[in-house]
């Protein structure tokens, strides 16, 4: 199993689970950070630094968001590693929990 970013990321992107990540597994897109299952060490260290409440155990995840797994899977093929956590976008509380965001995902495709 992996940890899995969700929907409460996009716009957000807030970081705090980047810094506490022994393994580096994060990538970043424009406005999005997803999890790449393969590097993630299932150490859940990024769960409770989520501002956002957007990580989950990929066995934990609601039914409604359990594409997300396959997003992380597929974005972090493309997107590169961000071993250092930056600043989040400025608007970035204003989207937290604002419902429906997949439409503004941003899938800005630059391989690593």
């Amino acid at each position: 199993m992996a940890f899995v970013v969700t929907e409460n990321c996009i716009r957000c992107k807030y970081q705090h689970c980047v810094a506490v990540c022994p393994v580096d597994c994060f990538h970043a897109g424009p406005n999005f950070l997803v999890i790449n299952p393969d590097e993630c060490i299932d150490c859940s260290l990024c769960v409770p630094e989520c501002l956002a409440n957007a990580i989950y155990d990929e066995a934990d995840l609601p039914a409604n968001l359990k594409h997300f797994s396959a997003l992380n899977r597929e974005l972090s093929g493309i997107w590169p590693i961000l071993a250092v956590a930056g600043t989040p976008p400025p608007d970035a509380d204003q989207w937290l929990n604002v419902a429906g965001k997949l439409a503004h995902l941003e899938r800005l495709e630059t391989r690593p």
